[in-house]
């Protein structure tokens, strides 16, 4: 394997470490296929399979065997793991900077399209998955049902060219789109709390056809990309 390889399996394992420092992947959550997870990370397999390796050595990550297997976040990851999301922070936050702000500007527009374009199908589908939100369990299973609200109101715009600039973004943002960061189990109920309260402000704007609440309410939403991510920083930095 020559250096180069190494590099990028290097950059590739914190990368992961990341995503699970963040809460993009919660404690015992199982992580996409590897084929899909190498496509998200625009990586080869042999890279990402080199690289998950690594984070079951280093306890990061289990693996487990049978039809519903594959790699799992552990439920305690090793505090040793800190510096390698302190490096990854320190060498992409201006980028991650500038993305979550084009992330709020993107999720603004999509919303005042949707509640511009909505029809009485799309009503009664975000309906539902607001409702889908509100009874998931705390956790991944809430946190898929974010993602599939969100995609309810991406599909309410009825626009093609912007969603798919919005996934485009959201897929190299996120590992996996649109899954957004719930931060760690500490902060994790009071998120879900915030999520769940801007969720139902953002829907009703969509369905009373409010244009500039749907764009200014999905906007503030957004941000709390940015702040979780600070906040992960932060916590890498001092620690």
């Amino acid at each position: 394997m020559t250096e180069t390889d190494e590099t990028l399996i290097d950059r590739i394992t914190d990368r992961l470490i990341t995503a699970v420092a963040i809460g993009e992947f919660l404690p015992g959550a199982r992580l996409p296929a590897e084929r899909d997870l190498a496509r998200s990370l625009g990586v080869g397999r042999t890279t990402t399979r080199a690289a998950l390796e690594r984070l079951v050595g280093r306890g990061i990550l289990e693996k487990q065997r049978g039809r519903s297997g594959g790699s799992f976040v552990t439920e305690e990851w090793p505090s040793s793991e800190v510096a390698a999301v302190a490096r990854w922070f320190e060498e992409q936050w201006p980028q991650l900077v500038d993305a979550a702000i084009a992330g709020t500007h993107l999720h603004g527009a999509i919303a005042r399209l949707a509640a511009s374009n909505r029809t009485d199908d799309d009503i009664e589908r975000l309906e539902k998955r607001l409702d889908d939100f509100r009874q998931a369990e705390s956790g991944a299973a809430r946190q898929q049902a974010d993602s599939i609200l969100h995609l309810a109101i991406i599909a309410a715009a009825h626009n093609e060219t912007l969603s798919a600039i919005v996934l485009d973004h959201e897929r190299r943002f996120t590992i996996i789109a649109p899954a957004h960061p719930w931060g760690d189990s500490a902060s994790r109920p009071a998120m879900e709390e915030r999520a769940g309260r801007e969720h139902g402000e953002l829907v009703a704007a969509i369905v009373d056809s409010r244009v500039d609440d749907a764009g200014r309410i999905a906007q503030r939403h957004v941000e709390i990309d940015l702040e979780l991510l600070d906040a992960a920083r932060r916590r890498a930095l001092t620690r």
